[in-house]
């Protein structure tokens, strides 16, 4: 049976650094948009902020599931009727008053659940981004039931959990990447919540794909992920380095002995000369634009012998 570690012993919370991050603010465009009281939808890279006078009323991302995903995993709500909801509702603003005032859900689940998903959905789309914000002016209201969240207490909380997962684990590569289990020994009983995110661990599925199959929000899968990775029970899969392309060879130059037809002089044709000492081209005369040809070690001696033979004549 393999040995597992045990948790390191957590850091002190560093509550004077978090005070001061969210003091500066995680996005100077989201602290104008606040400031000026804008409405509209600032699109990041890994997620979008709904803004309404200058508070977030909802929020997207790849990395979190979605309201009707955390209502309808667990039993909450039948999938079939938030489907007709939204069906009736039509752009599925005002879908959830539509189960209440039908008695299918109730105010006070419907908005825990949102605000759920919204401060979930608002931690990925303010991880430090490699891409510029962009922020379109529109007039998107507050869904019905909703109370908008000051962008200060959107903030807090992203920072908060932030702290909650480098206390953990302080390596954030499991959050993104394909994950994995090292080996093959039993593993310790583990809680049950935990034992369902590792049993979901295949080397292809990420912590996201985890979060939307359990019906669960992404950053709790995230806490639980960091704890599989400090005992030592899940790691992220490596990713292959990217191989160069391999460069063309360049091609050998002939030899000179079987060099083409026509790159040879003919026997016994008077060189050209170039310019220069002993060339016996006359002042003012330009040399020819053609290279001089190439002489070869046989061709030398072929003279040399035609030479000799004139001289016994």
């Amino acid at each position: 049976m393999r040995a597992v570690g045990t948790t390191p012993p957590l850091p002190l919370r560093d509550r004077a650094g978090a005070a001061a991050r969210v003091a500066a603010g995680l996005s100077p465009m989201l602290s104008r948009l606040a400031a000026e009281r804008a409405t509209g939808v600032l699109v990041r890279e890994r997620g979008t902020l709904h803004l309404a006078e200058g508070r977030v009323v909802h929020a997207e991302s790849p990395a979190a599931p979605g309201l009707d995903v955390l209502l309808t995993a667990h039993g909450t709500l039948d999938a079939a009727a938030w489907r007709d909801a939204v069906d009736r509702a039509g752009a599925g603003q005002d879908a959830g008053r539509l189960l209440v005032d039908g008695g299918r859900l109730p105010a006070g689940a419907l908005e825990l659940c949102h605000l759920g998903a919204l401060f979930d959905a608002a931690y990925f789309a303010l991880e430090p981004s490699s891409t510029p914000g962009r922020f379109r002016y529109g007039e998107p209201r507050p869904p019905a039931l909703f109370r908008p969240v000051p962008v200060a207490d959107v903030e807090r909380e992203t920072v908060r959990r932030r702290e909650l997962l480098r206390r953990v684990w302080p390596d954030p590569a499991t959050d993104s990447a394909p994950l994995l289990r090292p080996g093959t020994d039993p593993v310790p009983p583990l809680p049950p919540r935990r034992q369902a995110v590792l049993d979901l661990v295949d080397g292809v599925r990420t912590a996201a794909d985890i979060a939307r199959e359990l019906g669960r929000p992404g950053f709790h899968t995230l806490v639980d992920v960091r704890h599989l990775a400090a005992a030592g029970l899940l790691a992220p899969r490596p990713q292959p380095s990217p191989t160069p392309p391999a460069l063309p060879t360049p091609p050998t130059p002939p030899h000179p002995a079987h060099s083409p037809r026509g790159s040879r002089p003919r026997h016994g044709a008077r060189p050209r000369s170039g310019a220069g000492p002993g060339s016996g081209m006359g002042p003012g005369q330009s040399p020819s634009p053609f290279p001089p040809p190439e002489v070869t070690d046989p061709d030398i001696a072929l003279l040399k012998r035609l030479r000799d033979a004139l001289e016994a004549l």
